[in-house]
């Protein structure tokens, strides 16, 4: 067979193939005996009719179109690896010239496999400059554990900062029409009062500190303008006049601060073991987030730098993945299905894929593509002992927090061979983005360069001053990196 491949713009490649009439005469004769097999021709035995017989019954057209598939199951394989092409799906078959010829030409499209080039990702350098929180922020997190146990009352009085409150709000254009429907309208909205605004407070931060001093039974009015990046499509840039109507006013009575109350909490036997606890917690989620952040920006820098290609076909897979998350996330909540999710959001699904999910898929293909190769440039390796730490902590997670997977392993059954290597291929995952985010930060502290510098320079030292440095070394404490702790 002859192969011709032309590459397009948007990586992917056109493979012609043409083949020689003696390779389409045998597929023919195949696609003969095929439909031999299938139906029941006088006079002969399943599959045995001859090649002439077949023809005169059914006609040259119908065995041509047979031994087409046919050369397609055959050829495709063949001349991918002929012409040393690594898709990265699926090819589709576009057309079939010629094909009433003996030498027809058929014509695919083959996505490519994603091709990284990280470019001068060594030189990236963004300092690390975690600060453990303050006792501000414990004494926060202290208070907001102790309202989880407080109990409440209701009361016949004005709203305080710190009380719940049962409201029903309505918001309208601030010029809205006598009908027109309100922008927001939500019943029975239980929120807890407080003077300070609180990020992603709904539906804006400062809404709570508003209703400081409202009374039970009546209402309170006030406006508020959205910003133009709002990301509800009907509240972007709107200036919206809200009627709040105060159900209940509830005190909350919170427990007293002791041994006792650490114990029934579970975070230790005495009240200084709970603020210990606390402390580590606290500090754990605080560099968690900044780590999300770090690593965001560390990786946004590489990816100026880098050039990332891939297919469209990649792409639209990933988006699909995206979609399934998010439904995955809605029913967790108790929403149905996207269909509804879009319309409580007041947007299609069009715009959607186009607005929100084809950028987050985008942004996770190139960041997942750049992070993979980091990991081979950097030689990133996962030991057999840490593989096995991970994967009961992993095994450990899904069955306390995934339901369908606790069903398929308690009970004394014994997994599948599928889950095992779901889950071994998970922890796998995450020990290979881990120590590439750890290799990652070395390189954009600086960390990096100053060891491939010591690592240069030995070679010139004086072989006894290089067997005085290695004892002095062997003999100095090794400080062992720190590894993020299971959630």
């Amino acid at each position: 067979m002859k192969i011709e491949t032309h590459p397009r713009d948007d990586h992917q490649i056109t493979l012609i193939v043409e083949v020689e009439p003696e390779k389409l005469e045998g597929a023919r004769r195949k696609s003969a005996r095929r439909i031999a097999e299938k139906v029941k021709i006088p006079g002969f035995r399943p599959g045995k009719a001859p090649y002439d017989v077949v023809r005169r019954i059914y006609g040259d057209g119908v065995i041509t179109e047979e031994a087409m598939e046919l050369l397609v199951e055959e050829l495709y394989p063949l001349a991918l690896k002929e012409a040393d092409i690594n898709p990265a799906a699926p090819g589709q078959l576009e057309n079939i010239e010629n094909e009433k010829t003996d030498s027809p030409k058929f014509i695919f499209t083959v996505p490519l496999a994603p091709t990284v080039d990280l470019g001068d990702y060594k030189s990236i350098r963004l300092p690390y400059e975690w600060v453990a929180p303050g006792d501000e922020k414990l004494e926060e997190e202290i208070a907001n554990l102790r309202r989880m146990y407080s109990t409440r009352e209701t009361v016949e009085r004005a709203a305080a900062d710190g009380d719940f409150i049962s409201v029903d709000v309505v918001g309208v254009k601030a010029k809205a029409k006598k009908d027109e429907a309100p922008l927001i309208e939500r019943n029975g909205f239980a929120l807890l009062v407080r003077a300070d605004e609180k990020e992603g407070e709904w539906p804006f931060p400062g809404f709570a500190s508003k209703l400081i001093g409202a009374e039970p039974g009546k209402s309170v009015e006030f406006s508020h303008k959205f910003p133009k990046d709002y990301t509800d499509e009907s509240l972007k840039g709107q200036n919206v006049k809200f009627t709040v109507n105060v159900k209940t006013v509830r005190a909350i009575h919170m427990p007293e601060m002791n041994d006792e109350f650490a114990q029934k909490i579970g975070l230790g036997q005495t009240v200084d073991e709970l603020h210990q606890r606390m402390r580590e917690n606290l500090e754990h989620q605080s560099r968690a987030e900044y780590d999300d952040k770090f690593y965001e920006q560390v990786l946004e820098q590489i990816k100026a730098g880098a050039t990332v290609n891939y297919a469209p076909q990649t792409l639209e897979h990933e988006m699909e993945h995206v979609l399934e998350d998010l439904e995955r996330r809605m029913k967790g909540q108790g929403v149905e299905n996207l269909e509804t999710y879009f319309k409580m959001m007041n947007i299609t699904k069009e715009k959607f894929e186009e607005e929100q999910a084809r950028p987050t898929a985008q942004k996770r293909l190139e960041r997942g593509f750049i992070i993979d190769e980091i990991a081979k440039a950097e030689k990133i390796q996962i030991d057999e002992k840490s593989l096995e730490e991970e994967f009961r902590n992993t095994w450990a997670t899904l069955a306390m927090t995934d339901e369908e997977f606790s069903k398929r392993t308690k009970g004394g059954t014994k997994p599948t061979r599928e889950i095992i290597d779901a889950v071994t291929m998970d922890s796998a995952n995450r020990l290979m983005v881990r120590g590439t985010l750890e290799a990652l930060k070395a390189i954009a502290t600086g960390q990096a360069s100053s060891a491939e510098t010591v690592e240069e320079e030995k070679p010139a030292e004086a072989p006894k001053a290089k067997k005085k440095s290695a004892k002095k070394k062997a003999e100095e404490p090794v400080a062992e990196a720190e590894e993020p702790k299971a959630e």
